[in-house]
């Protein structure tokens, strides 16, 4: 299984989009500061994912997400509360 997922900053509502094949241990590694891009932000949570059985659709779907804002746009506003609650 692939994973696209959500990770919203605890301190200044900062969203990072990242894909995976072991959420878990990704999650971790953000907050144990081993990745270049979150590391000076923690701490992070889990605020969304979908679950791809193709590496290649999952790929596809982060790529669309970090390039194209409309797609973008419209994940945010359908979790918008997700996000508030947080």
């Amino acid at each position: 299984m692939y994973w696209i997922y959500i990770l919203k900053n605890k301190k200044n509502d900062k969203l990072y989009i990242g894909s995976t094949p072991n959420l878990k241990k990704r999650i971790k590694e953000h907050n144990d500061a081993k990745s270049k891009s979150t590391k000076a932000d923690l701490p992070w949570i889990i605020v969304y994912t979908e679950g791809y059985l193709s590496k290649q659709d999952a790929l596809k779907r982060e790529h669309n997400l970090k390039y194209f804002g409309k797609a973008y746009a419209k994940l945010k506003d359908r979790i918008k509360d997700s996000l508030r609650s947080v």
